[in-house]
């Protein structure tokens, strides 16, 4: 493979059937990425279509599987940032990705048609999407990518590239004239939000915590199906639900600073499973601009730690739920909650 090769899968090798040296192998691996600007560690920047930089954009990846030390693929993490008058070529892909606007504003053109969005919103490059990025103001803007892209590629959902004409070229020769892709799509996509903006996405007082919610198999207006994501916010002095899942996550600091206690869970494996959660917790620290990881079938709970409220970006791979993963055991509920009981559940934080 050349240096400059993209990992998008990574291979998984064992001499025997059990997997407990990979699984401790990524649980040992840092799991807080620092902010824009700072030592990145294992974090590289790259040029995702080829002539971003030429036109003023520039990408860094955050978290991916050629990571060393490896933390997932279950998830895609990097960065755009525009400067004012920004743009980049038209490229498709199968895969969806996922994008939170962190600061600034611009627009989006996705199969000839424009998305405007701005700081705070969610945005959606879905399925076979011929789509670029534009900045056309004076302020810089940053968005945040989050995409399960590896599980598009791992299940053969190869075909991407850049815009452009390949019969103009005489590359298709064996090939009849168009029909419409989008055929094989599932019915009504068209119609859902490709924006989730403010006023789309209410807050609600959930087990976890304060969360309003961009992206779940219960948006049914949003057109993403592989990446859930949702805001948390956190008091001053408070904390969250204190939760347990299967799928693993990405937090990433909006605002605020605090940190994340992590209780491992051992697989014993007898008659049927048991879980075995460890006595002490793991404690991680972050700061504004900071990417907090939680690993797969991990106890998690964070808090708000320097006196200001805690805004945190949550981004999980769908595809758990479908694999008889689909709830949240909730240990302890976030304070503010007023339920009777702790709940358990698809719907928050899943």
């Amino acid at each position: 493979m050349a240096e400059s090769d993209r990992v998008f899968v990574r291979g998984l090798t064992s001499e025997d059937y059990g997997m407990k040296e990979q699984r401790r192998h990524q649980l040992d691996a840092p799991r807080v990425r620092a902010a824009s600007g700072e030592d990145h560690g294992s974090v590289t920047t790259w040029d995702s279509s080829g002539d971003n930089s030429e036109r003023g954009i520039s990408t860094w990846t955050h978290i991916e599987p050629a990571d060393d030390p490896f933390l997932t693929q279950s998830l895609n993490v990097y960065f755009h940032d525009f400067p004012p008058n920004s743009s980049n070529r038209g490229h498709g892909h199968q895969n969806e990705a996922a994008f939170y606007v962190l600061d600034g504003k611009g627009y989006e053109i996705h199969d000839g048609q424009r998305y405007d969005w701005e700081k705070g919103d969610f945005y959606v490059v879905h399925t076979d999407s011929v789509h670029r990025h534009f900045n056309p103001y004076e302020e810089p803007a940053t968005v945040m990518i989050v995409k399960a892209k590896p599980m598009w590629m791992f299940l053969g959902l190869l075909q991407q590239g850049k815009s452009y004409n390949p019969l103009a070229k005489g590359e298709l020769p064996d090939f009849g004239e168009r029909v419409e892709w989008g055929q094989i799509w599932t019915d009504g996509v068209l119609d859902r939000k490709k924006v989730v903006g403010k006023n789309d996405a209410p807050w609600e007082m959930t087990p976890l915590g304060k969360i309003r919610t961009f992206s779940s198999p219960e948006r049914t207006d949003v057109r993403m199906f592989s990446v859930d994501a949702f805001e948390l916010e956190i008091p001053a002095g408070s904390h969250s639900g204190k939760s347990w899942k299967m799928s693993d996550e990405i937090l990433h600091i909006v605002s605020g600073s605090g940190y994340s206690l992590h209780w491992e869970v051992e697989a014993e494996i007898d008659d049927k499973y048991y879980a075995h959660i460890a006595k002490e917790p793991k404690r991680f620290d972050f700061k504004k601009g900071d990417t907090l990881y939680v690993p797969h079938n991990t106890i998690s709970q964070h808090f708000a730690a320097d006196g200001t409220p805690l805004v945190m970006f949550s981004g999980q791979n769908r595809v758990y739920k479908h694999l008889g993963y689909d709830k949240v055991a909730y240990l302890e509920n976030a304070p503010e909650y007023e339920g009777a009981k702790v709940k358990s559940g698809a719907a928050v934080g899943a």
